[in-house]
């Protein structure tokens, strides 16, 4: 009897996962979320458009047979230029948000683990650069570089690793005292076992629930610099790109050229939002059942 109810009881990822189940706003989030991944990245398989070369005399329609959200003020389709712009912003936010949490989560665990005066080397590091606002930095580098793909996610990344490296840097500060750590030095251990084999896993859910803030606020650098005109080149855009164009048509109407970019931005980054909220919700669950354990 003992045994049969041991083995029913769910693990930590089964009441983790089960804890995000059950938060609605967090599945939403996630719904949300698959379904602007697939318009983006399947759409133009189902509507296939022409998003390289413009055509002037379809400049500026309103939404209506053949261009379901219209058409830009180069003859792009809208619908279209919206389902290619959302792939170059959740690329580019995607991959500057994980590599920003990679690098960061390392970098934070290094410091905290080993303290001293690597601690507080790099951490000024980090404190001089969390001085400088992140859109500045982000508008020099980018001035500086020619855009393109790769170079807006490490411009991105630059600067978005340092929120998770003070956050891990805080996890490892209070985990290097543990008992298991100071066993596993007395076992002739070495810095980089504790790292990558106990600090790190022990941060997961600090770092995942991290990793949904930055990939969201990626996707706004994204958006950011390309309002500002530091965008890829064309005939490439991305969601920032097409509302900082359609801006210049406000006066006259063509919502079309407007809306659809904004919407498209707020609900992405909500959507990362909400799952952040969930994952956070959920660890604390976790760390509650295993407290009571």
């Amino acid at each position: 009897m003992t045994t049969l109810a041991l083995d029913a009881t769910p693990g930590p990822a089964r009441r983790t996962l089960a804890a995000f189940a059950g938060n609605k706003l967090a599945l939403t989030g996630a719904l949300v979320l698959l379904a602007l991944l697939a318009f983006c990245f399947l759409g133009p398989l189902i509507h296939p458009t022409d998003q390289i070369h413009t055509d002037l005399s379809q400049t500026n329609l309103a939404p209506g047979a053949g261009h379901p959200l219209g058409t830009t003020d180069l003859g792009y389709d809208m619908l279209g230029r919206l389902m290619h712009g959302g792939r170059t912003s959740l690329e580019v936010g995607l991959a500057a948000g994980v590599l920003a949490t990679l690098f960061g989560t390392v970098y934070g665990a290094v410091a905290g683990y080993f303290g001293g005066w690597a601690d507080a080397a790099m951490m000024r590091v980090t404190d001089a650069a969390l001085a400088i606002p992140a859109l500045f930095l982000l508008v020099v580098v980018a001035t500086i570089v020619t855009p393109s793909k790769p170079v807006l996610i490490l411009v991105i990344a630059s600067v978005a690793w340092l929120s998770p490296a003070r956050l891990v840097r805080g996890e490892a500060l209070a985990l290097r005292g543990r008992d298991y750590l100071h066993a596993m030095r007395l076992m002739g251990g070495g810095g980089g076992r504790a790292v990558f084999r106990h600090i790190l896993p022990n941060a997961v859910g600090t770092v995942m629930v991290n990793a949904t803030f930055q990939i969201a606020d990626a996707i706004l650098y994204v958006a950011y610099l390309s309002f500002l005109g530091l965008s890829l080149p064309p005939p490439a855009a991305d969601w920032g790109s097409m509302l900082s164009a359609g801006i210049t048509y406000t006066q006259v109407g063509h919502w079309w050229l407007i809306f659809p970019p904004g919407l498209a931005i707020v609900l992405v980054v909500a959507a990362f939002h909400c799952i952040g909220d969930g994952l956070r919700d959920a660890f604390d669950v976790r760390l509650e059942n295993l407290g009571r354990s």
